[in-house]
């Protein structure tokens, strides 16, 4: 009998117009109901033929009406909410029409006597309860007849629309692994209750209640509003617990826009490590960027495309997306055309190196905003490089700012970063350069371009980061690789980075170091050490952690501000700026040109001598300089 069923429901052998009977023949039983209400409280005396008049006459509106509104169309078996509101309204018109005609007979003193007005107001009643329950009859049959239980039992963290709608989404595919047996709320009054008739939790009952849900396997975060501090204490208990952590991502997130068990993932470190919502001065962006041009130099790298995808929210005239990375640069470009078919944009392959190519860019866009996210930044790596950490971070820079003053451009925003603080390797020392470039070219009398430095520490998922690189290494077995048990770093997303940075866009009036709030430093050890629990791996038993030893130019710690400089706060809590000593554009300019053309057959020590003399903070970690830093003597 079950089988029948089965096959009957699911393959919809029952015709839309076999609905429409069914409905109709509820609507002729609802009727009798009514009449059947109506005469124990009146108690009046009605023929048969009155009786059989008026229920011919209440079936054949609502049939007529259930036709022409299409009610019958659903598949019920997945009736939900919609279903019942269009019923509800067919059910209204056909109320209305026998309603309206009682009056009009009534005015006109026609006493037919077809069907009382209160019968037409109990019969819509049930009506609606009758054909409704039908359907809600049929669906929880369907579900009844084809769930299976799943083999992970879970519990959803959240009673609200995004928790229903994942409990919702579980039960509808049946291929579904997840077998839910609560909810947990951090509401009080929703303690005890239940919900869909699973019982709903405190967070900490859940946690005690081994003995009752001791079969929980995983926690599925259902929340869109919970704060980062509270996430990272339930998956840090979930990780003591030996539960499994997963997320439903907020409607907005949703791939395709559709609710399914496709839709939960997996935490990730950056669910974590990432801080609070940030309210951005919307409205002072929004006038800054109003009908601008705006050229994003480093844009197929990973602060530079976020950049673009945050400029896709304002009414730019145009972004001009540059970059040198060919393939990068094509991948962003078919991401905006699938999520932005009309976005204003145009792609420019160039090297900010090469003058010509950037002049003949000026020329043709004429830019109003400028935001330089071109850079190398891989410290090993300009180590082992240094003049190319000269001709791209100082002479791309020094291109791109000069242009900008001669083409008359409003802003010219720079991404530094914290390694630009007494900085211990080549490419930190090459940001400070450009930073302090910057800064003298906001000195000059007359030049009407504002430049604003951005300095911020370690985006997550960046290219070249921490995290990609564990995430890999964990895919591959271990070992994860760590230079140092006590290297810790500041962390920031890569979205939230660049909210900042538009943020600080429009501050400034220029020659301004805006500084981030970084939050608590990171330990990388204690990083790498999450990753792995999070991805259901035991640390020691099935993936090791390896030290590895500093790399050459590495820090134990980063810094934000140097140790001579301080502080002021903006009107923004996560945006301060750093107060910083003035400099002469001409000596600075002076010195720029010259380390840049000791790219020209100088030798390595002379050029970091010379990087040395114009940032004294700078003292290499890496034994290959040390030796060549008494050149410095020769410089003066």
């Amino acid at each position: 009998m079950k089988d029948f069923l089965l096959k009957a429901i699911t393959r919809r052998i029952i015709s839309p117009w076999w609905i429409l009977l069914i409905d109709i023949m509820l609507v002729a039983n609802a009727f009798v109901v009514s009449y059947i209400v109506r005469l124990n409280v009146l108690l009046p005396a009605y023929s048969v033929w009155d009786f059989a008049k008026g229920g011919a006459y209440v079936t054949l509106v609502y049939g007529f009406v259930f036709y022409v509104f299409r009610v019958h169309k659903g598949v019920i078996r997945h009736t939900n909410f919609a279903e019942l509101r269009k019923l509800v309204l067919a059910s209204v018109v056909a109320a209305g029409i026998m309603l309206s005609f009682a009056t009009i007979l009534r005015l006109l003193n026609l006493d037919i006597g077809l069907v009382p007005r209160l019968v037409i107001l109990l019969h819509f009643m049930l009506a609606v309860f009758f054909c409704f329950g039908f359907r809600l009859l049929v669906r929880e049959t369907y579900a009844y007849l084809t769930h299976t239980r799943g083999t992970e039992h879970v519990v959803i963290f959240g009673t609200d629309d995004l928790g229903l709608i994942t409990l919702e989404a579980i039960k509808n595919d049946k291929e579904s692994p997840y077998e839910v047996v609560g909810f947990v709320d951090d509401e009080p009054s929703k303690w005890n209750m239940t919900l869909h008739s699973l019982p709903v939790f405190s967070w900490e009952k859940l946690l005690e209640s081994d003995g009752k849900l001791k079969h929980i396997e995983e926690v599925i975060l259902a929340v869109s509003d919970i704060s980062v501090k509270r996430k990272q204490k339930i998956a840090d208990e979930c990780l003591k617990k030996g539960w499994k952590l997963k997320v439903m991502p907020s409607v907005g997130n949703w791939v395709n826009g559709i609710s399914n068990t496709g839709q939960i993932r997996d935490v990730r470190i950056e669910d974590l490590l990432g801080r609070d919502e940030i309210h951005l001065n919307l409205l002072r962006i929004q006038e800054g960027l109003e009908n601008k041009t705006i050229l994003v130099s480093g844009a197929a790298g990973s602060i530079g495309s976020e950049i673009v995808r945050q400029l896709l929210r304002f009414p730019v005239r145009q972004i001009i997306m540059l970059d040198q990375a060919e393939s990068a640069l094509y991948d962003l470009q078919q991401e905006i055309i699938l999520r932005h078919f009309d976005a204003p944009f145009k792609i420019v392959l160039a090297d900010i190196t090469n003058y010509k190519s950037m002049r003949q860019v000026f020329e043709t866009h004429r830019p109003h905003v400028v935001y330089n996210a071109a850079a190398y930044k891989h410290v090993p790596l300009m180590e082992d490089a240094p003049y190319e950490a000269i001709r791209v971070n100082v002479g791309g820079t020094k291109i791109l700012a000069d242009l900008s003053v001669e083409f008359g451009v409003e802003k010219f925003v720079m991404v530094s970063t914290d390694k630009a603080v007494n900085p211990t390797n080549v490419m930190g020392t090459s940001k400070r350069i450009c930073e302090i470039y910057i800064q003298s070219m906001s000195q000059v009398p007359g030049i009407k371009t504002a430049f604003i430095t951005t300095r911020f520490g370690n985006v997550l998922g960046s290219n070249g980061s921490v995290v990609p690189l564990f995430k890999r290494q964990i895919e591959q077995g271990g070992p994860i690789t760590v230079t140092h048990p006590e290297i810790t770093r500041y962390f920031m997303t890569i979205p939230e980075a660049c909210q900042l940075v538009l943020e600080a866009s429009f501050m400034g009036n220029g020659g301004e170091i805006f500084v981030f709030d970084m939050g608590e430093p990171v330990k990388i050890v204690d990083l790498a050490e999450k990753m792995v629990k999070l991805s259901g791996l035991n640390l020691g038993e099935d993936i090791d952690i390896v030290f590895t030893g500093l790399r050459p130019g590495e820090k134990l710690y980063e810094e934000l501000l140097a140790s001579a400089e301080n502080t002021k706060p903006t009107h923004h809590d996560k945006i301060m700026i750093g107060k910083v000593k003035s400099f002469n554009y001409s000596e600075v300019n002076a010195n720029v040109l010259n380390i840049l053309e000791l790219l020209y057959g100088e030798g390595e020590g002379l050029l970091i001598a010379h990087m040395k003399a114009m940032v004294p903070e700078f003292v290499p970690q890496n034994g290959r300089f040390k030796s060549v830093i008494h050149e410095e003597s020769a410089l003066t």
